[in-house]
């Protein structure tokens, strides 16, 4: 079976990573191509090197400034004749960038399936998060197999009329990447990161990059830090500062003067990956660390109003607390002064998935294969 994976940015990467290895694991079953649009560029690279995977096509279509509309044209424009000349049986695609609904559209405009992992995430807001809500939606409704990662998402595209023989629960595929990754003996690279002392300092992990925060709802975020770290001596916090200029201009002067507040370049993912699990809480507008921190043990405050992941909300994993300071301040001073209450959190059981996603796919590409010869 000729399978073509498309993805473009680091967390596509970091995700269908597993996929690919897995499928390239199988050559009985599967040719696997790997076709990477460069929507992210340096971000990109760190992935496709740590886990060893060189592009069969590459589009390199990063440029500065790039808007929403200039991604999706080329894209599009990319694929048609990579598609048209490699005629694959099944086009994957990840989750919800620009680049998973444009190489949807590409593959259906010539008859292609898509297979989508990770579908049926939904906030049921339209413009938060912006793009990516819309980007499943419409991904959703061009592919023909959907891997949810939980139950809930297999319960968003059942009431959207998706039929059940076409939606399979899998897991999500970050936590087969992640458990690969993560070691206890891990001696961190960055001069930043081998200088904390994780025994003796708690370290706060802040990640925020989304574009519904930026502004006021970032300057919320960044004064909450401070008061955080004022009010506790022992505390640190280790900020891998996006590369947005906009973002990195606004942290650099939110944080100026303040000896423990770290920001650090983004971290290549195995580093960032061993970061979090020696991180004591976390402070993120992620979608993908919501799922990664409670493999870890480690309590997540969600800086956003919504999520497409409320299972980690049900479980007690994680907790939507927005971008008012005085809500994050509370909740993160709580688990800071309250052992119980951290425990509760930290030990609360992962609803992402088990680490055995990628086979679980295959296999149904296989299965569905089989079923259609």
């Amino acid at each position: 079976m000729k399978v073509m994976v498309v993805f473009g940015t680091r967390p596509e990467a970091i995700k269908m990573a597993p996929v690919v290895k897995t499928l390239r694991a199988q050559p009985d079953r599967f040719t696997v191509q790997v076709v990477v649009t460069g929507q992210h560029r340096e971000m990109l690279d760190q992935v496709l090197d740590f886990f060893q995977l060189t592009p069969d096509h590459d589009l390199g279509i990063m440029q500065h400034g790039q808007s929403l509309t200039y991604i999706t044209c080329r894209v599009l424009a990319g694929l048609e004749g990579i598609i048209s000349e490699e005629r694959p049986e099944m086009v994957l695609v990840h989750g919800d960038t620009t680049t998973t609904f444009a190489a949807s559209l590409a593959a259906f405009y010539q008859e292609v399936p898509v297979g989508h992992v990770e579908a049926g995430l939904r906030s049921h807001n339209l413009y938060n998060p912006f793009p990516e809500e819309m980007n499943r939606r419409l991904t959703g409704a061009l592919a023909t197999l959907h891997f949810a990662p939980t139950q809930g998402a297999v319960e968003n595209l059942l009431k959207e009329g998706v039929p059940d023989s076409r939606i399979f629960m899998t897991g999500n595929t970050v936590i087969d990447a992640l458990l690969g990754t993560v070691r206890d003996d891990y001696v961190f690279q960055d001069p930043v990161l081998k200088g904390i002392d994780f025994n003796g300092e708690r370290v706060i992990l802040l990640t925020t990059h989304r574009r519904e925060n930026w502004g006021l709802p970032m300057e919320r975020i960044f004064s909450a830090v401070r008061e955080l770290v004022t009010a506790f001596p022992d505390l640190r916090v280790v900020f891998p500062v996006h590369k947005n200029p906009r973002i990195r201009e606004a942290a650099g002067k939110a944080f100026e003067g303040l000896s423990r507040v770290d920001l650090i370049e983004p971290p290549a993912y195995e580093e960032f990956a061993n970061l979090m699990a020696r991180a004591f809480l976390l402070l993120t507008d992620s979608g993908g660390l919501q799922e990664e921190a409670p493999s870890l043990g480690k309590p997540v405050l969600v800086l956003r109003d919504t999520t497409e992941r409320p299972e980690g909300i049900e479980a007690g994993t994680a907790l939507l607390v927005g971008t008012d300071v005085r809500r994050i301040v509370a909740e993160a001073v709580r688990l800071l002064t309250d052992p119980e209450a951290y425990r509760k959190m930290a030990e609360s059981p992962n609803p992402y998935g088990d680490g055995r996603a990628a086979q679980r796919i295959a296999d149904i590409l296989w299965q569905e294969r089989g079923k259609n010869a």
